[in-house]
């Protein structure tokens, strides 16, 4: 029973890390890397895909991310779909080839892009300690069905609250290597 418990809040917390960790890789750092785009869409024959599904989308040197189409009439539709998906990034065609050329970051962008990963860190931290609100309160509901001891409730407590503290390092750990990526010239 209480084993449930702790495998459903280290899955629970596992998962926070994992989207505060694929919200860091959309956050661009100056060099370019084709999960910028993960997860910009495009219409293509009705239904809305990933561009990686109507593209070949690759990494041509530090700053350049190269688009290729696999049918020319949707070069078009993917250049709007970038430029609507407010990244910041502008496309350029040439031909059946689009390429983005990703501008240096500027001190200033730099900070305000920390800005925006603590802030993502913050909330996967809040996520956390919500997660272990929960556990704890399934526990409590088991001592009060007469389920476990009151021993049990602290032992389960204190090993939940040890849950909670190693997932929130693991996102200050997270944080502060992206926090150097970033400012790294």
């Amino acid at each position: 029973m209480i084993e449930d418990i702790y495998k459903d809040t280290q899955q629970r917390m596992d998962k926070t890390i994992s989207v505060m960790r694929d919200n860091f890789s959309k956050i661009r750092t100056g060099r370019a890397s084709t999960s910028l785009l993960d997860h910009v869409t495009v219409d293509y024959y009705g239904t809305e895909v990933p561009i990686n599904q109507a593209a070949n989308v690759s990494v041509e040197d530090a700053r350049t991310i190269t688009i290729q189409p696999w049918e020319k009439s949707m070069v078009s539709k993917i250049e709007k779909a970038i430029m609507g998906a407010d990244l910041g990034l502008n496309p350029s065609t040439a031909g059946e080839v689009i390429r983005i050329v990703l501008p240096p970051l500027t001190e200033e962008r730099r900070k305000d892009l920390v800005k925006v990963i603590r802030a993502e860190a913050e909330d996967a931290r809040v996520a956390v300690r919500n997660v272990r609100r929960d556990a704890n309160a399934t526990v409590k509901e088991l001592l009060n069905d007469k389920d476990i001891s009151a021993d049990d409730q602290h032992a389960a407590e204190a090993h939940i609250q040890k849950l909670t503290d190693q997932h929130v390092a693991r996102i200050d750990s997270l944080l502060q290597d992206k926090e150097q990526e970033i400012m790294t010239v």
